[in-house]
């Protein structure tokens, strides 16, 4: 069933049919589809295009549709083209002749670039409200944990930080990323509405009517661009691909911390899972999960990007090819998001064996370095001295702390008792590096 054919004499094969549908996909823009309708009305009955009677009906039957497809008494199904032909069709086998007129100073290039505009509004909002939840999840979590931990370079035990602290650098990712959504959804901001194929209408129409309706900041400036800019799904599937760069990152380092090689943090059982043949195992399923599926997000952005790098303007039918890999890659980013949050809010952060890997490994050379320093020896000489002391310690299996004074003495004279207090760990978070214990 189609919006068009009076120039056509015969039907199309019944293969080109099922290709050319989009409604297993566009179906989802039903909500947009008819409040982009609903607004086109009410400009048109302004504009004396129809009659307050004929806008009247085509309201009436345009709200018993949403209303029948909320309820799930009228399902989008059947062989429409899209969800754009579902919903005049079925409000003209309601109301009449009278639903033909809803088309007029409307082109399907506008009304899909209007209803993706407003798609794509609410569902940045969407994302920006998730990620806040997934921060509100760190921020919990590090403020009931804000316990010593090993911070890593390379992946080799570097410097004492604080598990709060670790978490927070995610904190700050993802305030990054939602300030990135926030922009998008600020240019995106503007109604296609009216733009019509590609050059408007000849009839007298007033943009500023639907635009406000639709709550939109303004019209489009110009008709070429906005029926085939798709600029703003771009922008967005970046953000949502970097959104899954930071949960990619941060699934690794829970992988990494529930490992019994590591052992600083319990993944829940309902974030996990078994191995059919190996009884022992506990599997972070659900962080590797997420890893993997970052891939798909980034996948999707390729292939819109390449889908329109050649295209002329205005509207061409490449451009269909664009939602099912924009709502891939939303549905992704925010059930990776919703899971995340889940596996942050119920780990448990094995403490114990965190200090202990911070004792093993060292990380208190460079203030034994800084201690040489303040006591007026150059940094490449306490540099040196630190890594014969780390030499010494290593054969005796010995941490520096553990080290008597007589023996810390032989490596400088400089080294006196007050050592100890210096390199301390509890000491080095609140000494020289506040910011690590400042409030989460």
């Amino acid at each position: 069933m189609k919006l068009w054919g009076g120039r056509f004499s015969s039907r199309a094969d019944e293969i080109m049919e099922q290709f050319n549908t989009s409604l297993p996909v566009d179906y989802r823009l039903y909500q947009e589809d008819i409040a982009g309708s609903l607004a086109h009305v009410t400009m048109l009955v302004y504009s004396d295009l129809l009659t307050p009677e004929e806008g009247e009906v085509l309201v009436e039957g345009l709200e018993s549709i949403l209303r029948d497809i909320e309820t799930g008494d009228l399902l989008i199904e059947g062989d429409y083209e899209d969800i754009h032909s579902f919903v005049e069709m079925h409000l003209t086998e309601r109301v009449g002749e009278t639903g033909k007129k809803l088309h007029t100073a409307r082109s399907r290039n506008d009304q899909v670039a209007v209803d993706m505009r407003l798609y794509a509004k609410n569902k940045a909002v969407e994302v920006m409200d998730s990620l806040q939840a997934l921060i509100d999840s760190l921020l919990a979590k590090a403020k009931t944990n804000n316990v010593i931990m090993p911070g890593y370079t390379h992946l080799q035990r570097a410097q004492v930080v604080t598990f709060g602290h670790h978490l927070g650098a995610y904190v700050q990712m993802f305030m990054r990323d939602q300030k990135r959504v926030g922009n998008a959804l600020e240019l995106l901001d503007e109604n296609p509405l009216g733009c019509g194929a590609l050059a408007g209408t000849t009839h007298t129409i007033d943009r500023n009517v639907t635009t406000e309706l639709l709550r939109f900041a303004k019209p489009v400036d110009n008709f070429l661009d906005g029926v085939s800019d798709r600029d703003y799904m771009l922008e967005l599937m970046s953000n949502f691909s970097i959104i899954m760069m930071h949960l990619s990152r941060l699934s690794e380092e829970l992988i990494l911390w529930s490992s019994q090689e590591f052992k600083f943090i319990t993944m829940a059982d309902a974030y996990s899972t078994g191995s059919s043949i190996m009884p022992q195992k506990k599997n972070p399923d659900a962080a590797e999960l997420i890893r993997g599926k970052t891939g798909r997000v980034y996948g999707s952005l390729f292939a819109l990007l390449t889908t329109l790098k050649g295209l002329p303007l205005t509207y061409n039918k490449d451009m269909q090819e664009d939602k099912e890999q924009f709502f891939d890659a939303l549905d992704t980013v925010l059930d990776c998001m919703e899971i995340m949050s889940k596996m942050i809010d119920t780990l448990t952060v094995n403490a114990d064996n965190m200090k202990a890997a911070i004792k093993a490994g060292f990380l208190n050379a460079t203030e034994v370095a800084d201690y040489l320093v303040s006591k007026g020896t150059a940094f490449r000489n306490a540099h040196e001295i630190v890594g014969k002391i780390i030499i010494h310690c290593e054969k005796e299996k010995k941490a520096i702390e553990d080290l008597t004074i007589q023996e810390l003495a032989t490596f400088s004279p400089d080294i006196a008792d007050d050592i100890y207090a210096y390199i301390d760990y509890e000491n080095i978070l609140t000494k020289g590096n506040k910011g690590l214990m400042k409030e989460i």
